[in-house]
């Protein structure tokens, strides 16, 4: 499979942090792709408002690429549907876009960058697969970790954030937004090499 690499920035970049829309779940597990572009767009002054096909989309001007920020506004399950659109709007191939999502298999505090991949079980970038029929496309998987005892994978994702969970979130997404700026100016490899190290845990 090609590993890809940008070694001239991209004329556009579509950066997708998968969610569900709704104040009940804004502050979810699942919800953390959400949380780091809206964290990327504060960094630029900029908040996601506008929607645009299916997703709530706000554009920038980095590193002399056009940067869009999307926010999906189906259902996590339903996330291809907008993904789809997206691209289609926007003119913009798979491999122009990076999708962020949360991932309980890694500890709360890791992000793995990868150039493409599989779906890991999470539903969301399995509707993203089934509708744009590709997985060759940048992907940030952020841990969420795993669910105590015997607790449903599915309700645990749907939780808040512990309160004891809350700075290891805020640094992560930091890192996170670190990483991504990192892959707008540098590619995926430097992006990779950068973000892909262990940290230590408190």
């Amino acid at each position: 499979m090609k590993f890809f690499r940008r070694k001239e920035p991209q004329s556009k970049c579509l950066v997708i942090g998968l969610g569900n829309h709704g104040a009940r779940y804004k502050n979810n597990r699942h919800n953390i792709g959400f949380m780091i572009v809206d964290q990327l767009a504060m960094s630029w002054g900029l908040s996601i408002a506008k929607k645009q096909s299916r997703a709530k989309v706000v554009t920038h001007k980095v590193f002399d690429s056009q940067v869009i920020l999307a926010k999906p506004q189906t259902f996590m399950n339903e996330s291809g549907r907008a993904v789809q659109a997206l691209l289609s709007y926007y003119k913009i191939t798979p491999v122009q876009m990076i999708v962020l999502f949360d991932d309980l298999d890694l500890p709360l505090g890791t992000i793995r960058m990868r150039p493409f991949g599989g779906t890991g079980g999470h539903r969301g970038m399995r509707s993203i697969q089934t509708a744009i029929q590709s997985q060759d496309y940048p992907r940030m998987r952020v841990g969420i970790g795993r669910p105590p005892g015997r607790m449903d994978p599915a309700a645990y994702v749907l939780q808040d954030f512990s309160h004891n969970e809350r700075d290891l979130v805020e640094t992560t997404i930091d890192r996170a937004v670190d990483c991504l700026q990192r892959y707008l100016e540098h590619g995926i490899e430097d992006a990779m090499n950068m973000c892909n190290t262990s940290v230590e845990i408190p």
